[in-house]
């Protein structure tokens, strides 16, 4: 049976790092960030852009799952509508498949805080601020185990979820 990992949560809220260290921590594991699929200049999100990322990530998810070689696939990306991961889950190979469904949430203030270091850093535009504080509200309506990352480090996370398996 091999474990598959959908972890949401809103830009800044640490997926990206929580999976790197889930990567690590679980045998025989293969992680996917969404925003590889969706990495262009420009970037554009149309019916078509959104239509191609979905197949990408599906056929890479796939991909993972048929190979014999991982017994744990990790997959991150921002998630914050339940359709989002109801078509993925729709389009994959789940047969012989344990699905974890989890969103990192936090609160606003240690969001904005996170976020204000990308951007300070260069990473990020001013912008992504207000776009990512609005959507946390939004995690809290999916069908998903929520892990509030506000106190706590990436590492404690990671934990957090590997416990959950």
């Amino acid at each position: 049976m091999k474990n598959i990992f959908l972890i949401g949560g809103t830009m800044g809220v640490g997926k990206t790092t929580v999976c790197e260290i889930l990567k690590n921590k679980l045998n025989n594991c293969a992680f996917l960030d969404g925003d590889w699929c969706w990495d262009m200049h420009p970037f554009q999100v149309t019916d078509e852009t959104k239509q191609m990322v979905l197949e990408n990530i599906c056929f890479l998810l796939n991909n993972f799952i048929q190979c014999s070689a991982y017994e744990n696939i990790v997959f991150c990306w921002v998630m914050h509508e339940q359709s989002i991961i109801d078509t993925i889950l729709s389009r994959l190979d789940t047969s012989d498949c344990s699905i974890h469904v989890i969103s990192l949430v936090c609160g606003e203030q240690a969001l904005q805080k996170r976020l204000q270091k990308d951007v300070d850093a260069g990473v990020r535009t001013k912008d992504v601020i207000q776009r990512s504080i609005d959507r946390i509200p939004l995690y809290e309506k999916l069908d998903s185990v929520k892990v509030d990352v506000s106190k706590i480090d990436a590492m404690q996370a990671a934990e957090l979820i590997c416990s959950i398996k």
